[in-house]
């Protein structure tokens, strides 16, 4: 009988760390973070290029808080007309709400020659176009 009350125990016991050490008490989820399309306000980069070489852009957009920080770019359609947008990643507390202007780096490599337009959301209704030439 003592055996078998000292072979309850510690499987108890051994139970019990085991329930124990599995706790993720330490786990913390990452904060929530929304995102929102925001407009560019001014695109700067060079106007020429050559073939399978990468243009960097740098574009202005205006978050609508302090803590706003560029996610991606994504495609929207503006009356037929394809361009890009600023995707902008929000923390779901911000105690700074005066927001600057910041600048995201879009990339652009064009394999082939040509003439090409890139546009980015300026608002509803119109894009900010940045020409380039691409030669061999």
């Amino acid at each position: 009988m003592k055996n078998f009350r000292l072979k309850t125990v510690l499987v108890v016991l051994f139970v019990a760390i085991g329930f124990a050490s599995c706790s993720n008490d330490d786990d913390k989820s990452p904060a929530p973070v929304t995102t929102k399309n925001a407009l560019a306000t001014e695109v700067k980069g060079p106007a020429t290029g050559k073939v399978n070489v990468e243009l960097s852009y740098d574009v202005t957009f205006m978050p609508e808080t302090a803590c706003g920080e560029f996610s991606k770019f994504t495609d929207v359609t503006i009356g037929g007309v394809k361009g890009l947008q600023i995707e902008v990643k929000y923390p779901e507390v911000c105690t700074q709400q005066v927001p600057t202007a910041k600048i995201a780096v879009y990339k652009f490599k064009s394999a082939v020659k040509g003439t090409f337009e890139i546009k980015f959301k300026k608002s509803e209704t119109e894009f900010i176009t940045q020409k380039v030439v691409i030669s061999e």
